[in-house]
């Protein structure tokens, strides 16, 4: 998604509405309009953000992430058990009585950052996506190793090997 269009569109409606006004007023407007291209950006951004973070919360364990390639936004839209690749769906997440997203500081050791940016990059995920997923996935309940192991047959050894 291309926000120059939007700049360029804000940047004329503020000279259009200044030629109504004074010699003053339209001077004013043309110094106005060289500064707004980066704040007007910021606030785009922050809304097209918002509106991300309001629709990965309806469409959990599905996210939508915000991405932005040089002056370009582009959305990427993950949806659970679409991934080809993946051993095992997505894990399902409660959210019925969930009704906003919270925002949590989490500090990781360096090298143990490294393995998730690392881990998300691989999935093609945002380290964001990629930690929501795994915190569901950790919070399914688990099978227990020994009804596994009942069920496999033909690989367990017992005694001792020289």
């Amino acid at each position: 998604m291309d926000l120059g269009q939007y700049v360029s569109d804000l940047q004329r409606q503020l000279l259009d509405t200044a030629e109504n006004g004074t010699a003053d007023t339209r001077a004013v407007a043309e110094r106005l309009v060289a500064g707004l291209d980066a704040a007007t950006r910021l606030v785009l951004l922050d809304a097209l953000s918002a509106a991300a973070g309001e629709i990965t919360r309806d469409l959990a364990p599905g996210s939508v992430d915000l991405r932005l390639r040089g002056r370009d936004v582009e959305f990427v839209v993950a949806q659970p058990g679409t991934d080809t690749d993946a051993d095992e769906p997505a894990a399902p997440v409660d959210i019925e009585n969930d009704v906003s997203t919270s925002r949590t500081t989490l500090r990781l050791p360096d090298a143990l950052k490294v393995k998730v940016d690392e881990a998300a990059a691989a999935d093609g995920l945002s380290v964001n996506t990629w930690l929501v997923r795994a915190v569901a996935a950790a919070l399914q309940p688990k099978q227990r190793r020994s009804a596994q192991r009942s069920l496999r047959t033909g690989d367990s050894f017992a005694g001792w090997a020289r």
